[in-house]
């Protein structure tokens, strides 16, 4: 794991590109998070529902984050992490996971950054907002 090092207000971390969305993963991340709700893997009960088809737990993405994060980041220096959910990915989307710092400040005796995180699709929906706190 290569830590950034050389953080300044305003650096974006390297970004995480993911392997477009399938069902598979949807059915493998349904299994793990138990979040069961159809929609995400049947297609007719997601046509019921009003979507065009299934499409990717919310956490899916937000368990991309923490692996952007924990890529960039040991662990033990993520202080906290949260996230607002924007817009739906679907099958087939392409997430890109992004990080910016917004600040580092000094607090409890270290050195923090705070990300600005974002997921966006290659179509620039942006499906993911959040934030996070790391030690340097």
């Amino acid at each position: 794991m290569s830590t950034p090092t050389d953080l300044a207000v305003g650096t974006e971390l390297a970004a995480l590109k993911i392997d477009p969305i399938s069902r598979t993963t949807l059915a493998l991340f349904t299994g793990a998070s138990g979040d069961t709700n159809p929609v995400h893997l049947d297609h007719e009960i997601a046509q019921a529902a009003g979507m065009p088809d299934v499409f990717a737990q919310g956490m899916l993405s937000m368990a991309y984050l923490g692996r952007l994060l924990t890529d960039l980041f040991p662990p033990d220096r993520l202080r906290s992490y949260g996230v607002r959910f924007a817009a739906i990915t679907p099958v087939k989307g392409e997430p890109t996971c992004t990080a910016t710092v917004t600040s580092i400040d000094e607090s409890g005796g270290e050195r923090r950054a705070t990300l600005a995180l974002s997921v966006a699709l290659a179509d620039g929906t942006v499906t993911l907002t959040g934030d996070a706190v790391v030690a340097l």
